[in-house]
């Protein structure tokens, strides 16, 4: 561990060497990508020189408490000793958590997609209810968001599909978890005879990927351009501002219609198709390193059912880390603090004993 450290150490240095060079400032992108680097490494760094002050004091603290022949300064001591001892041990841990490799889209912002699943009318209205779940939650962070798109279903209060853009630093790291199959198990307001039906919506959350990370050919892309529909006053069903964008090679279709300007939607919309075409990216390379799959906490594969909502029982599972909470009602209004931090904790957990 010790030999890596050194090494991180080194590579600290050398960036802090090049973010100074007059060519490097020059090359925005590459000036960037080494700021970043360099940020991920500074907690790194700084733990590890703290140990190496806090180990040093230990051994010339044991030194004193075995050789010194005053009663009153063996027990000082024996005190501090115990203290440095701790101390040593906490921050040797601090320094493995910080070791393990970390998701590096875990600072982006997110785009966050709801769409309604299995179940008919009800799966449409569990997606609004998950949709008004996570702008409440966003509302409870302070976070600042954009709805991209928001198609509403045939039955009333019903969800087909939302985007939502997350603008806040860590969204990404933060929502993650989030993605895959959400089920709903209670009785539709339409069941006559009482009966629980299970519905499910899916969610998917993707890392907003920045210019540089994909290159997208115009000559790939088949854009539409229609008139909005929803509210939106004057402007909607009368002028052609909303825009549909097709990626060829890929079969991506992305649309936005929330702003009055044609020029913004297409802008907000490439943005959308630049996070997907990421996503792919990402997916085909955990797929070639299969033994990510084995983690206990997922990164959001859109086919693992990963929580149930019992509404009868007032009863959430989260059936990744086996959690289940009894206040449902309190999760539908955007508290999922607990949640979020329990999964975070048990994927670091997993990831620090494999590092062992």
């Amino acid at each position: 561990m010790f030999e890596k450290l050194e090494k991180v150490k080194q590579r600290y240095q050398e960036i802090s060497g090049l973010l100074a060079l007059p060519e490097t400032i020059k090359d925005q992108n590459e000036f960037r990508k080494l700021s970043k680097e360099y940020s991920g490494l500074t907690d790194i760094v700084s733990t590890y020189n703290d140990y190496l002050k806090t180990k040093s004091d230990y051994e010339e603290n044991r030194t004193l408490l075995f050789d010194t022949k005053d009663a009153e300064m063996k027990e000082l001591a024996k005190e501090e000793d115990e203290r440095l001892k701790a101390e040593t041990e906490r921050l040797e841990t601090k320094i493995k958590e910080l070791l393990i490799p970390k998701d590096p889209n875990d600072d982006k912002n997110a785009i966050l997609e709801i769409r309604a699943g299995t179940g008919g009318d009800e799966a449409s209205l569990f997606a609004s209810e998950l949709y008004r779940l996570y702008n409440r939650y966003f509302e409870r962070k302070g976070w600042k968001t954009e709805v991209i798109d928001y198609s509403e279903s045939s039955i009333p209060g019903g969800l087909k599909e939302a985007v939502i853009n997350v603008t806040v630093k860590g969204a990404y790291g933060e929502l993650k978890y989030e993605s895959g199959v959400h089920r709903v198990q209670r009785v539709p307001k339409t069941e006559a005879n009482g009966r629980v039906h299970t519905s499910a919506a899916s969610v998917a959350v993707l890392p907003e990927a920045e210019d540089f990370e994909v290159e997208i050919n115009e000559n790939d892309l088949k854009i539409d351009v229609f008139r909005s529909g929803g509210a939106g006053g004057q402007n909607v069903n009368k002028v052609e501002t909303a825009i549909r964008i097709t990626h060829l090679p890929t079969g991506l279709v992305v649309q936005c219609q929330d702003e009055r300007s044609q020029l913004k939607n297409k802008l907000t919309a490439m943005k959308v198709l630049r996070s997907r075409l990421y996503e792919r990216e990402l997916e085909i390379r955990d797929r070639e390193q299969s033994d990510k799959r084995k983690q206990m906490v997922k990164s959001g594969d859109r086919s693992d059912k990963v929580r149930t909502y019992n509404f009868p029982q007032n009863r959430l599972t989260d059936h990744r880390i086996g959690l289940t909470l009894y206040n449902l009602a309190e999760v539908m209004d955007g508290d999922l603090d607990e949640i979020i931090d329990k999964l975070k904790t048990a994927d670091r957990a997993e990831k620090l004993a494999d590092a062992n």
